[in-house]
């Protein structure tokens, strides 16, 4: 991305300058000195609402965050993504998860011949005339009974993705249709759903570009076979489907090449949810609401295209991010989403920003020489709160987080909603604000302790505060919040990228593992003579071909 090291920048070592200047200040002390500050550091776009006031900014750090943005040319970066440039250098590959999403009467774009909108447009026409036919019973299984489960079979962005969707949006699921989701070749995984599924009203979707990852095969073959147990190969075409572009691969099978859903080249998996790989979701909700899914990353699509860089939400976040990264030394990002039915978003999150920007050497191909992605980590907000927000409160790491609320619930309990909203708000408050050793020795001796047990209990009690976090805030997790929600982290993380100068569209860090993994699967079967490991691998193997083979 950017040419030169980030050190060089000009704006990178004033910020350098205005850390060391600041250092002293607390965002207590900046909250009581500006009764304003909410209105000052806060901000709507396509639905959502940021409060960032929780932060160690002042408006003098924020310009020159902004500025660095600039020198390290986000808005030219910006245009290549939306222009369809190859940007993904090391793959020679455009990167347009954005078209997937963009209307059908968006403006034309062409690559390599391709007329990508209409494309699209094709491949959404196709999975709405299947899902109508299943959800509306017309499609059926072998016996002639209407599809009443669903599994899909995939992994990273193939899994990932619509997982968590079908878990956000469960509220405007098929009352018939139950979705389940298999990635991992642990055969625990495939096992424990099909011993709760009957085979003659199930569907499987087999998501696998090319129809040839081995995970995803391994458990679409055992699924076959299973299948298989209780049914003709005539019947397959009625109960498996694929996401693929492998046509040979997918007939091979036993699938229908009608009833494959293909995507492209410039889809990469953790940004496939908007594409076919979005099946399951378009099954279980409807097209119509997959349609308002498409729509809200499309509206924080354009304001990201659009709205200048100080008053850009995903811009706001990413250079947020850097100055906790590069500035502040933390190394980590916890997302705290106050909704169950967004407990997937932290594992999706994950695979977002780390297999994007986990990279230590630059598009160039240069060693970076300041810190890149952080690690991302979190759960559901109240679970978060009795297990490691301890540690985010008082230990010695400064971890940023992000807060997500949805401000109307979909359930009628009473009571519950305020009481998940005022815990949300109360640890945003208190990470800020934490508690002086004058405010607990108070507390403690109001309580009728006497001096020297206050005095023990004192640096125990106290919080450093001065922790800062986000609030990102929904009137209600519909479709349409819930795709703008999910562009804005997509589009925060290509700014850190541009910020880094790497490429974050590439992943070839998860390729060696799983090159060495097929050599020592065919040695741990016995189709392979057992290569020279280190002493360590060369023990688990032999310890591993025993337990298999019962040696």
């Amino acid at each position: 991305m950017a040419a030169t090291s980030l050190n060089d920048s000009p704006a990178f070592q004033r910020l350098h300058a205005r850390h060391a200047e600041t250092r002293g200040t607390t965002m207590r002390t900046q909250f009581a000195s500006e009764p304003d500050r909410f209105q000052q550091f806060s901000m709507q776009a396509a639905g959502l609402t940021l409060d960032y006031s929780k932060n160690r900014i002042d408006t003098t750090t924020l310009s020159l965050l902004f500025e660095l943005a600039r020198e390290r040319g986000v808005e030219a970066h910006r245009n290549k993504l939306f222009a369809g440039e190859k940007i993904n250098t090391t793959e020679q590959r455009a990167v347009l998860h954005t078209a997937l999403r963009a209307p059908a009467d968006h403006d034309t774009l062409r690559l390599d011949g391709q007329d990508v909108g209409a494309d699209v447009q094709a491949v959404l026409m196709r999975m709405q005339a299947f899902s109508e036919q299943v959800r509306s019973g017309d499609w059926t299984g072998r016996d002639g009974r209407a599809i009443t489960d669903i599994v899909n079979i995939g992994i990273g962005g193939s899994y990932l993705g619509p997982k968590m969707v079908c878990q956000a949006l469960r509220s405007f699921a098929h009352s018939r249709l139950t979705c389940h989701f298999v990635s991992n070749v642990d055969g625990h995984d495939l096992a424990a759903i099909l011993g709760r599924i009957d085979p003659a009203t199930t569907l499987f979707i087999i998501a696998s570009k090319t129809f040839t990852t081995a995970e995803t095969m391994m458990n679409a073959h055992s699924a076959r076979n299973w299948f298989l147990q209780s049914g003709s190969a005539d019947d397959l075409a009625k109960h498996f489907v694929a996401v693929s572009t492998n046509v040979a691969g997918v007939t091979a099978f036993g699938i229908d090449p009608v009833n494959m859903f293909p995507f492209w080249d410039w889809v990469g998996g953790r940004y496939s949810i908007w594409s076919a790989i979005g099946l399951s979701v378009v099954l279980l909700v409807g097209f119509t609401n997959f349609r308002a899914f498409l729509d809200g990353a499309h509206q924080m699509d354009r304001h990201f295209q659009e709205a200048p860089l100080e008053r850009n939400m995903p811009v706001l976040l990413a250079m947020l991010g850097v100055w906790y990264r590069n500035f502040h030394g933390s190394s980590s990002v916890s997302i705290a989403p106050y909704h169950q039915d967004l407990s997937q978003f932290s594992g999706y999150l994950q695979q977002l920003d780390m297999e994007s920007n986990g990279k230590r050497v630059s598009a160039a191909g240069e060693p970076l020489t300041t810190a890149s992605g952080p690690v991302i980590w979190g759960d559901t907000g109240t679970n978060g709160q009795h297990a490691y927000f301890q540690l985010l409160h008082q230990g010695s790491d400064l971890i940023p987080i992000d807060f997500i609320a949805v401000l109307g619930a979909s359930h009628t309990l009473p009571g519950h909603h305020a009481a998940l909203l005022a815990n949300c708000f109360a640890q945003a408050e208190a990470f800020m604000r934490g508690k002086t050793a004058d405010e607990v020795r108070a507390d403690l001796t109001a309580q009728g302790l006497d001096p020297a047990a206050v005095e023990a209990l004192v640096p125990h009690k106290t919080f450093p505060g001065d922790r800062p976090s986000n609030m990102l805030l929904m009137d209600a997790l519909t479709p349409a919040t819930l795709g703008a929600l999910i562009a804005l982290y997509e589009h925060k993380v290509f700014v850190q990228g541009v910020i880094w100068g790497i490429n974050s569209f590439d992943q070839w860090g998860v390729e060696l593992g799983k090159v060495l993994a097929k050599n020592i699967e065919q040695e741990l079967t016995g189709m392979a003579k057992p290569e020279r490991h280190d002493s360590s691998t060369n023990a688990l193997i032999a310890l591993a071909s025993a337990a298999l083979t019962g040696k």
